[in-house]
Protein backbone atom coordinates (compact mmCIF):
# COMPACT_ATOMS: atom_id res chain seq x y z
CA UNK A 1 0.00 0.00 0.00
CA UNK A 2 1.87 2.75 1.25
CA UNK A 3 1.46 6.58 0.01
CA UNK A 4 4.09 8.98 -1.79
CA UNK A 5 4.45 12.45 -1.78
CA UNK A 6 6.71 15.35 -3.26
CA UNK A 7 6.45 18.45 -4.90
CA UNK A 8 8.86 21.25 -6.06
CA UNK A 9 8.38 25.01 -6.76
CA UNK A 10 10.53 26.44 -9.45
CA UNK A 11 12.01 29.67 -9.28
CA UNK A 12 11.10 30.51 -5.32
CA UNK A 13 11.09 28.68 -2.18
CA UNK A 14 7.92 28.09 -0.07
CA UNK A 15 6.05 26.35 3.26
CA UNK A 16 7.48 22.63 1.90
CA UNK A 17 6.96 21.12 5.24
CA UNK A 18 3.87 22.56 5.99
CA UNK A 19 2.72 21.41 2.51
CA UNK A 20 4.14 18.15 2.22
CA UNK A 21 2.36 17.47 5.98
CA UNK A 22 -1.05 18.03 3.92
CA UNK A 23 -0.22 16.12 1.58
CA UNK A 24 0.83 13.28 3.43
CA UNK A 25 -1.74 13.57 6.06
CA UNK A 26 -4.35 13.26 2.80
CA UNK A 27 -2.48 9.92 2.27
CA UNK A 28 -2.87 8.68 6.35
CA UNK A 29 -4.79 5.65 5.03
CA UNK A 30 -2.50 4.39 2.64
CA UNK A 31 0.30 4.25 5.88
CA UNK A 32 -0.36 4.72 9.15
CA UNK A 33 2.77 3.17 10.31
CA UNK A 34 5.33 5.98 10.27
CA UNK A 35 5.73 8.77 8.27
CA UNK A 36 8.92 10.49 7.04
CA UNK A 37 9.94 13.89 5.31
CA UNK A 38 13.33 14.65 3.34
CA UNK A 39 12.84 18.60 3.26
CA UNK A 40 14.90 20.61 0.85
CA UNK A 41 15.22 23.90 3.20
CA UNK A 42 16.39 27.46 2.93
CA UNK A 43 20.09 26.77 4.74
CA UNK A 44 22.96 28.65 4.35
CA UNK A 45 24.81 25.80 2.76
CA UNK A 46 28.39 26.67 4.52
CA UNK A 47 27.55 23.62 6.88
CA UNK A 48 26.77 19.81 6.53
CA UNK A 49 23.40 18.95 8.41
CA UNK A 50 23.47 15.63 9.96
CA UNK A 51 20.25 14.03 11.05
CA UNK A 52 21.28 10.62 13.00
CA UNK A 53 19.76 8.55 15.22
CA UNK A 54 21.15 6.68 18.24
CA UNK A 55 18.23 4.08 18.90
CA UNK A 56 14.73 2.93 17.96
CA UNK A 57 11.11 4.39 18.28
CA UNK A 58 9.66 1.28 18.12
CA UNK A 59 5.56 0.05 17.29
CA UNK A 60 3.54 -3.08 18.20
CA UNK A 61 4.95 -5.52 16.53
CA UNK A 62 8.86 -5.02 16.49
CA UNK A 63 11.15 -6.80 17.93
CA UNK A 64 13.37 -3.65 19.47
CA UNK A 65 12.48 -2.60 22.37
CA UNK A 66 12.97 0.81 23.80
CA UNK A 67 15.79 1.77 25.72
CA UNK A 68 16.33 3.79 28.77
CA UNK A 69 17.86 7.26 27.98
CA UNK A 70 21.16 6.86 29.50
CA UNK A 71 21.59 4.51 26.72
CA UNK A 72 21.24 7.34 24.24
CA UNK A 73 23.39 9.10 25.86
CA UNK A 74 26.08 6.85 26.36
CA UNK A 75 26.10 6.54 22.31
CA UNK A 76 26.41 10.23 21.52
CA UNK A 77 29.27 10.71 23.46
CA UNK A 78 30.62 8.11 21.20
CA UNK A 79 29.32 9.84 18.29
CA UNK A 80 31.12 13.35 19.56
CA UNK A 81 34.38 11.59 20.34
CA UNK A 82 34.47 10.08 16.84
CA UNK A 83 33.30 13.11 14.92
CA UNK A 84 36.58 14.85 17.22
CA UNK A 85 38.87 12.00 15.95
CA UNK A 86 37.95 12.37 12.52
CA UNK A 87 38.48 16.05 12.45
CA UNK A 88 34.85 17.20 11.71
CA UNK A 89 33.93 20.37 13.58
CA UNK A 90 30.22 20.36 15.68
CA UNK A 91 28.66 24.64 15.15
CA UNK A 92 25.58 23.61 16.31
CA UNK A 93 23.89 20.49 17.68
CA UNK A 94 20.08 20.20 18.78
CA UNK A 95 18.19 17.28 20.40
CA UNK A 96 14.74 16.83 18.96
CA UNK A 97 13.90 13.48 20.89
CA UNK A 98 15.62 11.11 23.57
CA UNK A 99 17.19 9.21 20.62
CA UNK A 100 17.12 11.81 17.21
CA UNK A 101 19.60 14.51 16.68
CA UNK A 102 20.60 17.27 14.28
CA UNK A 103 24.05 18.45 14.13
CA UNK A 104 25.54 21.36 11.97
CA UNK A 105 29.21 19.84 11.10
CA UNK A 106 32.05 21.32 9.23
CA UNK A 107 33.92 18.18 7.40
CA UNK A 108 35.90 19.00 3.87
CA UNK A 109 36.80 15.24 3.93
CA UNK A 110 35.43 11.49 2.27
CA UNK A 111 31.53 11.10 3.36
CA UNK A 112 31.95 7.75 2.66
CA UNK A 113 34.62 7.08 5.04
CA UNK A 114 33.33 9.34 7.30
CA UNK A 115 29.56 7.81 7.71
CA UNK A 116 31.40 3.93 8.05
CA UNK A 117 32.95 5.58 11.34
CA UNK A 118 30.29 7.17 12.48
CA UNK A 119 28.11 4.02 11.84
CA UNK A 120 30.73 1.95 13.38
CA UNK A 121 28.98 2.56 16.85
CA UNK A 122 26.58 0.21 17.71
CA UNK A 123 22.61 1.07 17.04
CA UNK A 124 23.83 4.86 15.51
CA UNK A 125 22.37 5.50 12.01
CA UNK A 126 22.58 8.52 10.42
CA UNK A 127 19.67 9.36 8.40
CA UNK A 128 21.26 11.95 5.72
CA UNK A 129 23.98 13.85 5.20
CA UNK A 130 23.30 17.21 3.15
CA UNK A 131 24.02 21.26 3.03
CA UNK A 132 19.49 21.85 2.48
CA UNK A 133 18.15 18.22 2.98
CA UNK A 134 16.85 17.99 6.21
CA UNK A 135 15.32 13.97 6.06
CA UNK A 136 13.15 13.42 9.34
CA UNK A 137 11.12 9.84 9.71
CA UNK A 138 9.58 8.63 12.80
CA UNK A 139 7.02 6.29 13.89
CA UNK A 140 2.77 8.23 13.25
CA UNK A 141 1.21 10.20 10.80
CA UNK A 142 2.67 12.89 9.08
CA UNK A 143 0.61 15.56 11.68
CA UNK A 144 2.64 13.57 14.53
CA UNK A 145 5.96 13.24 13.04
CA UNK A 146 5.19 17.11 12.00
CA UNK A 147 4.68 18.23 15.34
CA UNK A 148 7.28 16.41 17.15
CA UNK A 149 9.98 17.82 14.99
CA UNK A 150 8.61 20.99 14.39
CA UNK A 151 8.43 20.75 10.44
CA UNK A 152 5.59 23.12 9.78
CA UNK A 153 7.40 26.64 9.45
CA UNK A 154 10.56 24.54 7.44
CA UNK A 155 10.74 26.83 4.42
CA UNK A 156 12.71 25.66 1.17
CA UNK A 157 12.07 24.65 -2.30
CA UNK A 158 10.87 21.13 -2.71
CA UNK A 159 10.70 17.76 -0.26
CA UNK A 160 9.29 14.12 -0.66
CA UNK A 161 7.69 12.15 1.75
CA UNK A 162 6.22 8.76 2.71
CA UNK A 163 3.20 7.15 4.61
CA UNK A 164 4.22 3.56 5.16
CA UNK A 165 2.31 0.69 5.78
CA UNK A 166 4.76 -2.24 7.35
CA UNK A 167 4.73 -5.07 5.07
CA UNK A 168 8.29 -6.33 4.30
CA UNK A 169 9.74 -5.51 7.42
CA UNK A 170 9.37 -3.88 11.09
CA UNK A 171 7.89 -0.96 12.60
CA UNK A 172 10.90 0.94 12.85
CA UNK A 173 12.68 3.56 12.30
CA UNK A 174 15.03 2.16 10.34
CA UNK A 175 12.52 0.45 8.20
CA UNK A 176 11.23 3.56 7.14
CA UNK A 177 11.29 6.32 4.54
CA UNK A 178 12.75 8.05 2.81
CA UNK A 179 16.19 6.23 2.54
CA UNK A 180 19.61 8.39 2.24
CA UNK A 181 21.30 8.10 -0.96
CA UNK A 182 24.21 6.90 0.82
CA UNK A 183 27.19 8.13 0.56
CA UNK A 184 26.01 11.48 -1.51
CA UNK A 185 25.10 14.51 -0.01
CA UNK A 186 21.41 15.60 -0.46
CA UNK A 187 20.35 12.43 -2.04
CA UNK A 188 16.77 10.83 -0.75
CA UNK A 189 14.79 8.16 -2.06
CA UNK A 190 10.86 7.02 -1.40
CA UNK A 191 9.31 4.68 -2.80
CA UNK A 192 5.85 2.73 -2.81
CA UNK A 193 5.67 -0.91 -4.32
CA UNK A 194 7.49 -4.48 -3.91
CA UNK A 195 10.77 -5.25 -5.38
CA UNK A 196 11.24 -8.96 -6.06
CA UNK A 197 14.86 -9.46 -6.54
CA UNK A 198 16.17 -7.28 -3.62
CA UNK A 199 18.37 -9.90 -2.11
CA UNK A 200 20.59 -10.68 -5.24
CA UNK A 201 20.80 -7.18 -5.61
CA UNK A 202 21.98 -6.49 -1.85
CA UNK A 203 24.47 -8.79 -1.79
CA UNK A 204 25.85 -7.46 -5.45
CA UNK A 205 25.56 -3.87 -3.83
CA UNK A 206 27.51 -4.80 -0.42
CA UNK A 207 30.03 -6.85 -2.19
CA UNK A 208 30.87 -3.71 -4.15
CA UNK A 209 31.10 -1.72 -0.54
CA UNK A 210 27.86 -0.36 -0.22
CA UNK A 211 25.70 0.06 3.11
CA UNK A 212 22.35 -1.54 4.05
CA UNK A 213 20.58 -0.21 7.16
CA UNK A 214 17.80 -2.31 7.30
CA UNK A 215 15.97 -5.11 5.61
CA UNK A 216 12.96 -3.11 4.09
CA UNK A 217 12.97 -3.36 0.23
CA UNK A 218 12.97 0.00 -0.68
CA UNK A 219 16.21 0.84 0.81
CA UNK A 220 17.66 -0.73 -2.63
CA UNK A 221 16.55 1.91 -4.64
CA UNK A 222 18.76 4.50 -2.91
CA UNK A 223 21.67 2.26 -2.43
CA UNK A 224 21.23 1.02 -6.61
CA UNK A 225 21.44 4.77 -7.59
CA UNK A 226 24.00 5.44 -5.56
CA UNK A 227 26.24 3.04 -6.78
CA UNK A 228 25.61 3.65 -9.94
CA UNK A 229 26.31 7.68 -9.58
CA UNK A 230 29.47 6.50 -7.94
CA UNK A 231 30.27 4.89 -11.20
CA UNK A 232 29.99 8.40 -12.94
CA UNK A 233 26.04 8.01 -14.05
CA UNK A 234 24.24 11.38 -13.80
CA UNK A 235 21.35 10.86 -11.45
CA UNK A 236 18.91 10.97 -14.75
CA UNK A 237 21.13 7.70 -16.11
CA UNK A 238 21.11 5.47 -12.86
CA UNK A 239 17.16 6.13 -12.69
CA UNK A 240 16.92 4.52 -16.29
CA UNK A 241 19.00 1.62 -15.27
CA UNK A 242 16.87 1.13 -12.63
CA UNK A 243 14.30 0.13 -14.53
CA UNK A 244 16.45 -2.66 -16.16
CA UNK A 245 18.20 -3.80 -13.04
CA UNK A 246 15.16 -3.73 -10.06
CA UNK A 247 12.14 -6.22 -10.76
CA UNK A 248 8.79 -5.86 -9.12
CA UNK A 249 6.07 -3.08 -8.82
CA UNK A 250 7.37 0.35 -7.95
CA UNK A 251 6.85 4.05 -8.27
CA UNK A 252 9.67 6.18 -6.88
CA UNK A 253 10.78 9.58 -6.00
CA UNK A 254 14.42 10.54 -5.79
CA UNK A 255 15.18 14.30 -4.78
CA UNK A 256 18.82 16.03 -4.99
CA UNK A 257 19.79 19.70 -3.68
CA UNK A 258 18.37 21.39 -6.75
CA UNK A 259 16.12 18.55 -8.54
CA UNK A 260 13.19 16.19 -8.19
CA UNK A 261 12.91 13.29 -10.01
CA UNK A 262 10.35 10.29 -10.63
CA UNK A 263 10.40 6.57 -11.77
CA UNK A 264 7.41 4.57 -12.70
CA UNK A 265 8.21 0.73 -13.56
CA UNK A 266 7.56 -1.32 -17.14
CA UNK A 267 3.91 -2.65 -15.44
CA UNK A 268 3.01 1.00 -14.10
CA UNK A 269 1.17 -1.06 -11.46
CA UNK A 270 1.43 1.41 -8.61
CA UNK A 271 -0.54 4.42 -9.05
CA UNK A 272 0.95 8.00 -9.31
CA UNK A 273 -1.00 11.22 -10.27
CA UNK A 274 0.92 14.52 -11.37
CA UNK A 275 0.36 18.35 -11.24
CA UNK A 276 2.28 20.43 -13.69
CA UNK A 277 2.75 24.31 -13.89
CA UNK A 278 5.28 26.81 -15.01
CA UNK A 279 6.11 27.65 -11.30
CA UNK A 280 5.14 23.78 -9.51
CA UNK A 281 5.56 20.56 -9.49
CA UNK A 282 3.47 18.27 -7.10
CA UNK A 283 2.85 14.94 -7.25
CA UNK A 284 1.35 11.61 -5.32
CA UNK A 285 -0.22 8.36 -4.76
CA UNK A 286 -3.15 9.74 -5.25
CA UNK A 287 -5.02 13.13 -6.71
CA UNK A 288 -6.11 14.08 -2.89
CA UNK A 289 -2.32 14.52 -2.27
CA UNK A 290 -2.15 17.24 -4.36
CA UNK A 291 -5.57 19.01 -4.04
CA UNK A 292 -4.58 19.49 -0.06
CA UNK A 293 -2.37 22.08 -1.38
CA UNK A 294 -3.97 22.85 -4.58
CA UNK A 295 -8.35 22.86 -3.87
CA UNK A 296 -8.66 25.10 -6.97
CA UNK A 297 -9.30 23.16 -10.19
CA UNK A 298 -6.74 22.10 -11.71
CA UNK A 299 -5.58 19.64 -14.31
CA UNK A 300 -3.52 16.44 -13.87
CA UNK A 301 -2.01 12.80 -15.00
CA UNK A 302 -0.80 10.00 -14.87
CA UNK A 303 2.48 8.96 -16.16
CA UNK A 304 3.35 6.19 -18.95
CA UNK A 305 4.77 3.04 -17.62
CA UNK A 306 8.57 2.85 -17.70
CA UNK A 307 8.48 6.59 -17.47
CA UNK A 308 11.12 8.51 -15.66
CA UNK A 309 11.13 12.48 -15.11
CA UNK A 310 13.55 14.92 -13.61
CA UNK A 311 12.62 18.71 -12.68
CA UNK A 312 15.18 21.49 -11.70
CA UNK A 313 14.55 24.30 -9.44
Amino acid sequence: MCGIAGLIHRGKSSNVGKELQDMLQALKHRGPDSTGYALYADNDGQNFIMRFKVGENVGEGSTSVNEDESVYDARKKLVDKKLSDLGAVVVKEDRLTPYSFRYEIKYDKDLMDFSKNIESIESVEILSIGKSLELIKDLGDATAVSERYGLDKVKGTHAIGHARMATESGVDIKSAHPFWGYPFADVSVVHNGQLTNYWNNRRALENKGMRFMSECDSELIAVFLAEKMRSGATLEEGMKESLIGLDGVFTYFVATKDSLGMAKDTMAAKPLVLYESDDLVAMGSEEIAIRSILPQEITTYDPFDGEVKVWQI
